[in-house]
């Protein structure tokens, strides 16, 4: 069975653990919406992926519901997009674990974002965290996803993602994966600590002040903002005057994906400008843009009953398109099936 034209589709999804930060929305709900009638779009709540760290189960379940009601707030649409949780699609395990035999462990060796978590203690981690890569292969290409719209430090995922999908056809003589393109575009697509613009801005970071989560009130942003750490120098004239400033760089990227500008069209706006003009400009145009989808995830959470049954129709979309595509895979690897 061979298959070599495919769909032109959008797959991707965030883990519900930590809760949601401007990093989140800038570097990935924003342009998932912003993709909506481009191309079919498929959005998906990671809950498998969550557990391969321990998770409280009720606030899993409740992180879970605070993602999708950050998905809908900023303006996704389940009439345009799929949107589920993982879980409820048994397909999602079924793939990685083809996918398991696939992979070779040299290639899991080499995921840098495996070496970061685990550290050290890299012995007692979960054979979950080591092999997760496998599952979010699977992730996209249970939908036959060809595009995934990634941050940098996933892009190396999308790679591995691409591996796979050429040792299956490669073994097993024919085109049934697609080769899946990573999106990588605009600007902060990788949002820094507010605290220190040499650290990504992380949901599990010691202060709150170092990250803008999307549950925060207009009050919060603003005060957020208005404290982030600069430097004593003001704007530069050129946006390459902001090499080997990370905190400056970090404020005026945020600043353009805010106002959908570029960096350089935002130091034009501002050229030496000191940081008691900018940060207060930031968090006026922050609080503008961010503070209606807070009230709006607010909304959703107060009735998790609507949030449960759009997860639920949206996971019933998904398994129509998964689970021929699964069966499809079973038939190609030589699996029975009675």
């Amino acid at each position: 069975m061979t298959k070599t034209s495919f769909t032109p589709r959008v797959f991707s999804g965030i883990k519900p653990s930590g809760g949601l930060t401007l990093g989140n929305y800038l570097g990935a709900i924003k342009r998932f919406v912003g993709m909506q009638g481009q191309m079919e779009t498929i959005y998906c709540v990671v809950d498998m992926h969550a557990i391969t760290v321990w998770q409280d189960p009720k606030e899993l379940a409740n992180m879970t519901r605070e993602v999708a009601a950050g998905y809908l707030a900023a303006g996704l649409d389940p009439t345009q997009s799929i949107l589920f949780n993982q879980s409820q699609v048994a397909a999602h395990a079924e793939l990685a674990w083809v996918f398991n035999c696939v992979a070779r462990v040299g290639w899991m060796n080499r995921m840098t974002q495996f070496k970061d978590k685990a550290g050290s203690n890299a012995e007692k981690v979960s054979l979950g965290l080591y092999a997760y890569p496998a599952l979010m292969a699977a992730d996209i290409l249970l939908y036959h996803a060809t595009h995934v719209p990634v941050g940098e430090d996933q892009k190396q995922h999308v790679e591995l993602t691409r591996d796979i999908a050429a040792k299956f056809n490669h073994d097993f003589k024919t085109d049934f994966f697609p080769l899946t393109e990573p999106v990588i575009e605009g600007p902060a697509m990788r949002i820094m600590n507010l605290r220190d613009g040499t650290k990504k801005m992380s949901k599990s970071g010691i202060s709150d002040m170092e990250r803008i989560n999307m549950t925060d009130d207009a009050d919060k942003i603003a005060k957020k903002f208005k404290k982030a750490k600069t430097d004593p120098e003001p704007l530069p004239e050129t946006v390459d005057g902001l090499k080997d400033r990370p905190e400056a760089r970090n404020l005026v990227e945020i600043y353009a994906a805010l106002s959908d500008k570029t960096s350089e069209a935002v130091i034009a706006e501002y050229p030496g400008a000191g940081w008691g003009t900018f940060k207060p400009a930031l968090a006026d145009l922050a609080v503008a843009k961010l503070a209606p989808i807070s009230d709006e995830m607010a909304r959703f959470m107060a009735d998790p009953a609507e949030i449960d049954r759009i997860l639920g129709e949206g996971a019933a979309k998904a398994r129509a398109v998964a689970d021929p595509i699964l069966r499809d895979t079973y038939d190609i690897v030589g699996m029975l099936r009675s």
